[in-house]
Formats: C-alpha cells, sequence, structure tokens
C-alpha cells in the first residue's frame, strides 16, 4: 500500500518536474526570440535626444546631493559613487607607435606620443565598505597638459582629458528616465523598486536587475587584475566608439602578488601597495576602443546593450604603464579625494554621446562642485 502510495508520489512529482524543465526552456527561448528581434539592427549613428531629459536631470541632480549628505564621512562630503579610493597613482599612457590612421584621433593623434596621467581605483558604492563585499570596481584616468579647448573645463581642468570606467561591459540603466526612477529609489532606500517600481509586470526592468547583480562581483585580487569599460559610447573623430582598459601583464617584469588577507576591509590598497610601493614592480595594461558598426545593434541610447566583439573586436590604440612609485601618504590620499574626473573633460573629438553621458555632465559637475563648496576644498584638478 505504502509502496504504491510512494510510486504514485515519485510519478507526479516527475511529471511536476518535466513540467517545470519544458515550461522553462519554452520561456527560455521565448525570451532569447524576443530579444534577438528586440536587439536587431540597424541603429542610428546619431544622438537622439528625449524632450523630457533636461528636466529629469534637474531632478537626478537633486536626488544626487541627496545621497551625498546620507553619506557623509563624519563632516566630509564624499563622491555620489565610486566613494572609496584604493590609490591614486601615476601613469603614463602611450599612444602605439604602429597605430594606424584611422585610428590617430584626439589624444591618440600622435602615433608613440606619452601623456603623464593621473589613474584614481576605487570601489563602486556611495559609501565606503569593506572590500570583500560585492560590488562595482572603477578606473579614472586623467591626462595632463593636453592642448586644445575641452568640452568642459575651469581654469583648474583646462589641460585634462579624462577617462571613466567600471568593470562591467554594460550599465544596468537604460536612459536618463529609467535612471531618474531607479536613482530616486535607491536614494529613498527602497531598493527592490529600483527594479521593480510598480505591480504591473510590464514596468519590471528583470533584465537590467541581472546585469546590475552581474556588476556588484566579488572583489578581484588586485585592482590592476581586471578589466574596465566605458559602458556608454564616445565620438571618436568622425567613429562613434565605447573603450575598455585590460590588463596587460606581458608588457610588465613577470609579478605573483603574495596572497592577501582578504578579511582585511583595505586589502585591494594592500594589494596596490604591496607590487609598487614595497616590491616595486610595475602594473601594465592596454587602452582599446570598439567602433560602432550601426548595421547591427550597437546602440548609442542604450549602455545596457552589449556591443558585440564578433561584429566589432576591440582594438588596442594605447599601453598604460603604472610606475613603481609611493602613493598611500596622507597629503596623495586627501589631493586623490579631492581630484574631480568627468568624461567632458574631453576634446571634442572624444565628446561623451547618448543619454547617459549627458547625464553624466550635468550630474558630475554640479555634485563635484556642491562636494568641494561643503568640504571647503578649491575645485580639483
Amino acid at each position: 500500500m505504502l509502496m504504491r502510495v510512494w510510486l504514485r508520489l515519485c510519478r507526479l512529482l516527475g511529471k511536476l518536474l518535466l513540467t517545470l524543465v519544458i515550461v522553462g526552456l519554452l520561456g527560455w527561448g521565448a525570451g532569447e526570440a524576443y530579444y534577438a528581434w528586440k536587439f536587431s539592427g540597424p541603429v542610428s549613428a546619431e544622438e537622439q535626444i528625449p524632450p523630457e531629459e533636461a528636466a529629469l536631470t534637474q531632478t537626478i541632480i537633486e536626488d544626487a546631493i541627496r545621497v551625498v549628505e546620507q553619506h557623509r564621512d563624519n563632516t566630509r562630503v564624499l563622491r555620489d559613487a565610486h566613494a572609496k579610493a584604493h590609490g591614486c597613482v601615476k601613469a603614463e599612457v602611450s599612444v602605439l607607435a604602429d597605430l594606424e590612421p584611422a585610428l590617430r584621433q584626439g589624444v591618440f593623434s600622435e602615433p608613440g606620443k606619452t601623456w603623464q596621467a593621473w589613474m584614481r581605483l576605487s570601489n563602486g558604492n556611495a559609501y565606503p565598505q569593506f572590500d570583500r563585499a560585492r560590488d562595482a570596481r572603477g578606473m579614472a584616468i586623467k591626462l595632463l597638459d593636453v592642448p586644445g579647448d575641452k568640452l568642459l573645463s575651469s581654469k583648474a581642468t583646462a589641460g585634462n582629458q579624462d577617462f571613466v570606467m567600471f568593470n562591467h561591459p554594460a550599465f544596468f540603466i537604460r536612459d536618463v528616465a529609467e535612471y531618474k526612477q531607479n536613482f530616486a529609489a535607491q536614494a529613498d532606500g527602497k531598493k527592490a523598486m529600483a527594479f521593480f517600481p510598480s505591480w504591473d509586470p510590464r514596468t519590471w526592468e528583470i533584465r537590467h536587475l541581472v546585469i546590475a547583480l552581474k556588476t556588484l562581483a566579488p572583489a578581484p585580487e588586485t585592482p590592476v587584475a581586471t578589466t574596465y569599460n566605458s559602458i556608454a559610447p564616445f565620438k571618436y573623430g568622425p567613429h562613434n566608439i565605447k573603450y575598455r582598459v585590460i590588463p596587460d601583464p606581458a608588457s610588465c617584469p613577470p609579478y605573483e602578488l603574495p596572497e592577501q588577507n582578504r578579511d582585511l576591509p583595505n586589502f585591494l590598497r594592500n594589494a596596490l601597495y604591496q607590487q609598487l610601493s614595497l616590491d616595486r614592480v610595475p602594473a601594465c595594461f592596454a587602452l582599446q576602443v570598439q567602433l560602432q558598426n550601426p548595421n547591427y545593434y550597437m546602440p548609442l541610447e542604450d549602455p545596457s546593450v552589449e556591443w558585440s566583439e564578433k561584429i566589432s573586436p576591440f582594438q588596442t590604440v594605447a599601453t598604460i604603464k603604472v610606475p613603481a612609485q609611493d602613493f598611500d601618504s596622507r597629503e596623495q590620499n586627501l589631493f586623490c579625494d579631492n581630484l574631480s574626473f568627468n568624461p567632458w573633460h574631453a576634446l571634442p573629438e572624444h565628446r561623451p554621446i547618448g543619454g547617459i553621458n549627458r547625464l553624466r555632465k550635468s550630474v558630475y559637475e554640479a555634485v563635484s562642485v556642491y562636494r568641494h563648496q561643503r568640504n571647503g576644498e578649491p575645485q580639483a584638478h
């Protein structure tokens, strides 16, 4: 009797499991077909600016100011994102000596040219937390003494050309309208509402939630062993591109980082200090660009879509060397905290494009001015 009941129960569970597998496969197939249809080219090679974007941007600036006030460190106002730095280090960015003519644009127009630069490595959160916490990781590069008028600059930043990146190839937000809704929910402490703004499933952003969860990755062994992406597109002379920085250890002396104590709150800074300051071994990267092919789904206004490397491979345009150096001093850490990075600190040949980049122009500038005023510091370089 019990055996028959058990066998029937097993058959029932088996049928239920099989049904769930079939439904899951059908759902997966339908999703793949939907996105293959939705994410198909061609796309525009020009920006398309929604009429309500300016008003939304002003609201986002107000929310960003709320965030920096919420996360004040005692009396000091921090950045609204990437508040915790692992260090600011000196770097050398060298244009390839044999760079092909079509890629000789802007600061990369002179083959063999080496720019002196500052590089800031950071966690992504708006409040400093232990490095072992899942988080985005950022790299910002500031080329120095770059001649020419910039798209956005002050007297202090007139010679700067900035590149701002983080360690995932896609952003978890589509456009300024979604950013406004998502950021406001997080500023109010309602993180679930960031991707599920209502009970209507049509408003849910499950794909973007998946991207966000992938972005919040475990910490690398060291900040110089990670790939960093621009995510949003930029001009590159006549081209539309995305760029990234990848580790290039083969261009530096061989080095094996000693195992780090990942329970320490700042072990990523310790790893950087171990390599550059104690062991005196430089770190090397390659800076690459990926050209838009508008015949395929490589949109300018949706940075949540990763451009296909099969269609348009990344091409190296410069090398980056971070020489051995002492960087972890009180004076340099304060200097690092006062640095402002903005992708609009740029030559016209490198103009940021797309909604998220247009948003950055206003928000980064407003938060930087507010932060330095509140901290009693002059506007930084």
